[in-house]
């Protein structure tokens, strides 16, 4: 099982997702952008560092969503989210080809990742707690 985060940048009252550009696993879907918790990192870590990757942006991490599992037909993965802001910075595509700031209920607009599916009725969840 690989470890993976998500992040669910948020701004106002939209939050980030992004495309998977041509050549990558799930090439033309959408997702929460993170990525693989690398040996020795934790959740939080990793999400930082794979956002500046991707997006050359620093974000603060800031609660806890919930998490999802999936098995695709080459891999099983186990991915966390987490709501972020962004700090500092502007958003360049390292990694993915387009992304979209949209309200939660635009989401179903977008062919989003499997595993990333599941993550939103858990956002919904803990954006109506607040």
């Amino acid at each position: 099982m690989i470890k993976v985060t998500a992040a669910i940048i948020e701004e106002d009252d939209r939050f980030l997702i992004a495309r998977r550009a041509k050549g990558k696993h799930l090439a033309g879907y959408w997702e929460f952008p993170g990525g693989k918790i690398e040996e020795g990192e934790n959740a939080v870590s990793c999400l930082i560092r794979e956002i500046k990757e991707e997006f050359e942006i620093k974000i603060s991490v800031n609660s806890y969503v919930g998490e999802s599992y999936h098995v695709y037909s080459d891999k099983s993965i186990n991915l966390k989210a987490f709501t972020c802001s962004i700090i500092s910075g502007e958003i360049q595509l390292n990694d993915h080809d387009k992304f979209e700031w949209i309200t939660i209920d635009e989401i179903h607009k977008y062919a989003l990742a499997p595993a990333d599916l599941p993550l939103i009725p858990l956002y919904d969840k803990v954006r109506n707690k607040r």
